[in-house]
């Protein structure tokens, strides 16, 4: 590209086209009246007609993009060897060039005999507005070269297509050059030009050096500033517009409010503020800031405050209805998000691809497939067009409903795919457990170059975690090694915790080393991965690093040292950090703290203080506690106590099958085979049946699945052989084991 300079040479005087004659039949058409142009137009295109009968016509068809109707004026025109006429050369050049036709633009400005700054600069307006600056800016310098000295139009078509801070100030140099200080329009232009290159100080100065300004310049300046996040410099231009007597206007407070929706910085007051001055000023019924307002709101969760502006329109667009179904979603509030969907359809407005966006992520929020699938059905049934983001949630339901199938297919369909597909995907499959398949898109995300983010890398390392899959993970993990990825705190903390829950305790406390950050969530998972290997004591030790950084325990690390403390037999230990919960931390434990000393006494073979601590705690009825101690009642052989405890199961879960063959087991365990038989009677009596318990474990890269009291294993014996040799072992070591 060549460098913009201004033109040292004198330009020539242009000569103006002489004046159009009368107007003719042609001439009542005006794109103020488009259908009836339009209904028109064919019949006029088929007749004789004199030159000046064309231009209007094609600025008619410029404005309603006739291309059709424009050829069959342009091969009229050829017919009647009137293309070389100015006039009408230059309205065939701009109809061209605003349907982006640039080639037959650029074709029209060749066969021009003579050529004015009017062509030229609808021409270079064309290339700016198709981006293509090398050929704005080499038309541009033709236009000097040929001695024609550009006007507004021209360098606002530049100014236009300018989004180069370097290019803009090389611009601003030829304002100044020809003169052009004064005039509003290229002034105001540039100053949001200057804002836009994030240089809100360089339109600032432009501003405060311009002789004249009106409230376009003053709303221009507070918008730069607005898209900026310079929230007190726009308040103080405010300030000073209305001294310099120009008033607020919509634009103005739609700037503002922007501002303050998009900047984490402004509080809602400043947000009530401007919804007092939109009152004061009459602008309530406008649209765009109504909704403005309620996005507002809702961005700092004041529903009742949404609601209340809401409800002032009584004819609500569909932007509006959207900003408050994706406002309401986004503030969990998803049930009510799915009613106002609702309203809106009934009324029939048609949803954009926002509101259907919306609608269905609240939808999946709730878990409601068939809330979500009816909108799907709704979107068959209307034709309606979606966008990537639409589909994206579509996917995205079928995937959190675990029907990945459905989902699969949905995205196999889908005809441009943007990361949000691909994690929409991979993670879809790999919260359910199907690391297979999610392992299979993520490679072929990675074969169309769509590089994997933190939600990609995170949700694979957490379902390898969850299912034990140590290969997998550590593949992952070598290949976020070899692409150099930049590791966010999450997808470390999630290394971590696959390590940890795989079994490689020495590898996921190298990668806590290697961390530059530690927070309580990477605390919080290097300590629960301690515990679940049996090393309490350095479970402790961890907790004691942690204590040292002056970050304050939450209930979930406090979770992690209970559970660790209940592996590894250090009741003192437990039974002190849990007293240090309320005394030291003044946080008041949760059920699952309560669960976890339980568990701790009961591992120690102190069952009966186990539940004299379930008693004292006035513990609300949980049925999960009260089946630990009923399970160290069978290992202790507390019969008494053990019906005690079951009584009230069995009143906390009459239905659940799982107190009873508890109560059975217990039973058993004691050969008190009349208490076994009835209990099973009563069972069978009730209609409870108990589902085969499952799980897996993964060997040699593989997983292999089994299920309670299957015996089709080929290695049944030797695993039964196994498990009793652990059996009698495990007796002989210490209790809480």
């Amino acid at each position: 590209m060549k460098h913009v300079r201004p033109s040292h040479a004198t330009s020539p005087h242009i000569k103006t086209p002489p004046p159009p004659p009368p107007p003719t039949a042609a001439a009542e058409f005006r794109p103020s009246n488009h259908l009836q142009d339009l209904h028109r137009l064919p019949s006029i295109a088929t007749a004789p007609s004199h030159p000046n009968d064309f231009p209007p016509l094609l600025k008619t068809c410029a404005s309603l993009s006739l291309l059709p109707v424009g050829h069959i004026l342009h091969q009229r025109a050829v017919v009647l060897g009137l293309t070389a006429e100015p006039y009408l050369a230059t309205s065939l050049l701009h109809m061209y060039a605003v349907n982006g036709r640039i080639s037959d633009a650029h074709r029209v400005f060749d066969q021009m005999p003579i050529k004015n700054v009017v062509p030229y600069s609808a021409l270079i307006s064309a290339y700016c507005r198709s981006a293509n600056l090398n050929m704005a800016f080499c038309t541009y310098n033709k236009m000097l070269n040929d001695g024609i000295r550009p006007n507004s139009v021209t360098l606002l078509g530049l100014i236009s297509g300018i989004s180069d801070l370097y290019l803009l100030q090389s611009l601003h140099a030829l304002v100044s050059h020809f003169g052009f200080e004064k005039d509003l329009i290229i002034m105001n232009s540039m100053m949001n030009v200057y804002s836009l290159c994030g240089r809100a100080d360089f339109a600032r100065m432009l501003f405060d050096s311009m002789p004249f300004k009106d409230c376009i310049s003053w709303n221009s300046m507070i918008a730069g500033y607005s898209r900026n996040g310079e929230v007190k410099s726009s308040m103080d231009l405010i300030h000073k517009m209305r001294l310099a007597g120009f008033f607020p206007d919509q634009q103005t407070y739609g700037s503002l409010l922007s501002l303050f929706t998009n900047n984490t910085r402004c509080s809602v007051q400043l947000g009530c503020l401007i919804q007092a001055l939109v009152i004061t000023s009459g602008f309530v019924s406008d649209f765009h800031l109504l909704t403005s307002l309620v996005s507002l709101y809702l961005k700092f969760g004041k529903l009742d405050y949404a609601f209340k502006l809401f409800d002032l329109s009584s004819e609500k667009d569909v932007v509006l209805w959207t900003a408050m179904i994706s406002g309401l979603a986004h503030n969990d509030r998803a049930d009510e998000a799915l009613l106002v969907f609702h309203k809106m359809i009934s009324t029939g407005l048609t949803p954009l691809n926002t509101t259907i966006a919306s609608a269905v992520s609240a939808s999946a929020q709730l878990g409601m497939f068939r809330i979500g699938a009816s909108i799907h059905g709704f979107i068959v049934r209307q034709k309606l067009a979606l966008d990537t983001a639409a589909e994206n949630s579509l996917i995205t339901l079928y995937m959190k409903c675990s029907h990945m199938r459905q989902g699969q297919q949905l995205f196999e369909l889908m005809q441009n795919r943007d990361l949000v597909s691909w994690n929409a995907v991979v993670s879809g499959f790999a919260h359910n457990g199907h690391l297979e398949e999610a392992f299979y898109f993520f490679i072929r995300m990675i074969s169309v170059m769509q590089t994997p983010d933190t939600i990609t890398i995170v949700s694979l390392l957490q379902s390898c975690a969850s299912l034990g899959a140590l290969h997998q993970g550590r593949s992952i993990h070598n290949f976020m090694i070899r692409h150099e990825l930049n590791c966010s705190l999450s997808m470390e903390t999630s290394l971590v915790d696959m390590y940890s829950k795989c079994g490689d305790i020495k590898t996921a406390q190298k990668c806590f080393n290697r961390m530059l950050e530690q927070d309580m969530v990477s605390w919080s998972v290097i300590i629960a991965g301690y515990g679940s290997h049996g090393m309490g004591d350095v479970a402790l030790r961890m907790y004691s690093r942690f204590l040292s950084t002056e970050m304050k325990p939450n209930n979930v690390m406090f979770l992690s040292v209970l559970s660790a403390c209940s592996h590894s037999g250090l009741v003192s230990e437990g039974l002190a950090i849990f007293n240090s919960m309320k005394e030291e931390f003044g946080i008041q434990p949760w059920i699952e703290h309560c669960g976890c000393v339980v568990d701790l006494l009961c591992r120690a073979g102190n069952v009966e203080e186990a539940f004299r601590f379930f008693r004292r705690m006035s513990l609300m009825a949980n049925a999960d506690v009260l089946g630990i101690i009923l399970d160290a009642c069978r290992a202790s052989g507390g019969a008494d106590l053990a019906e005690e405890v079951v009584k009230e199961m069995i009143k906390l879960k009459p239905e659940s099958s799982g107190s009873y063959l508890q109560l059975a087991h217990n039973y058993a365990a004691m050969n008190c085979w009349d208490g076994f038989g009835q209990t099973l009677t009563r069972m069978r009596t009730l209609g409870l049946k108990k589902i085969p318990g499952w799980s897996f474990v993964e060997v040699n890269g593989s997983k292999n699945t089994f299920f309670a009291y299957d015996a089709s294993h080929p290695q049944w014996d030797d695993i039964l052989l196994l498990l009793k040799t652990f059996h009698y072992e495990m007796k002989d070591i210490k209790p809480f084991i």
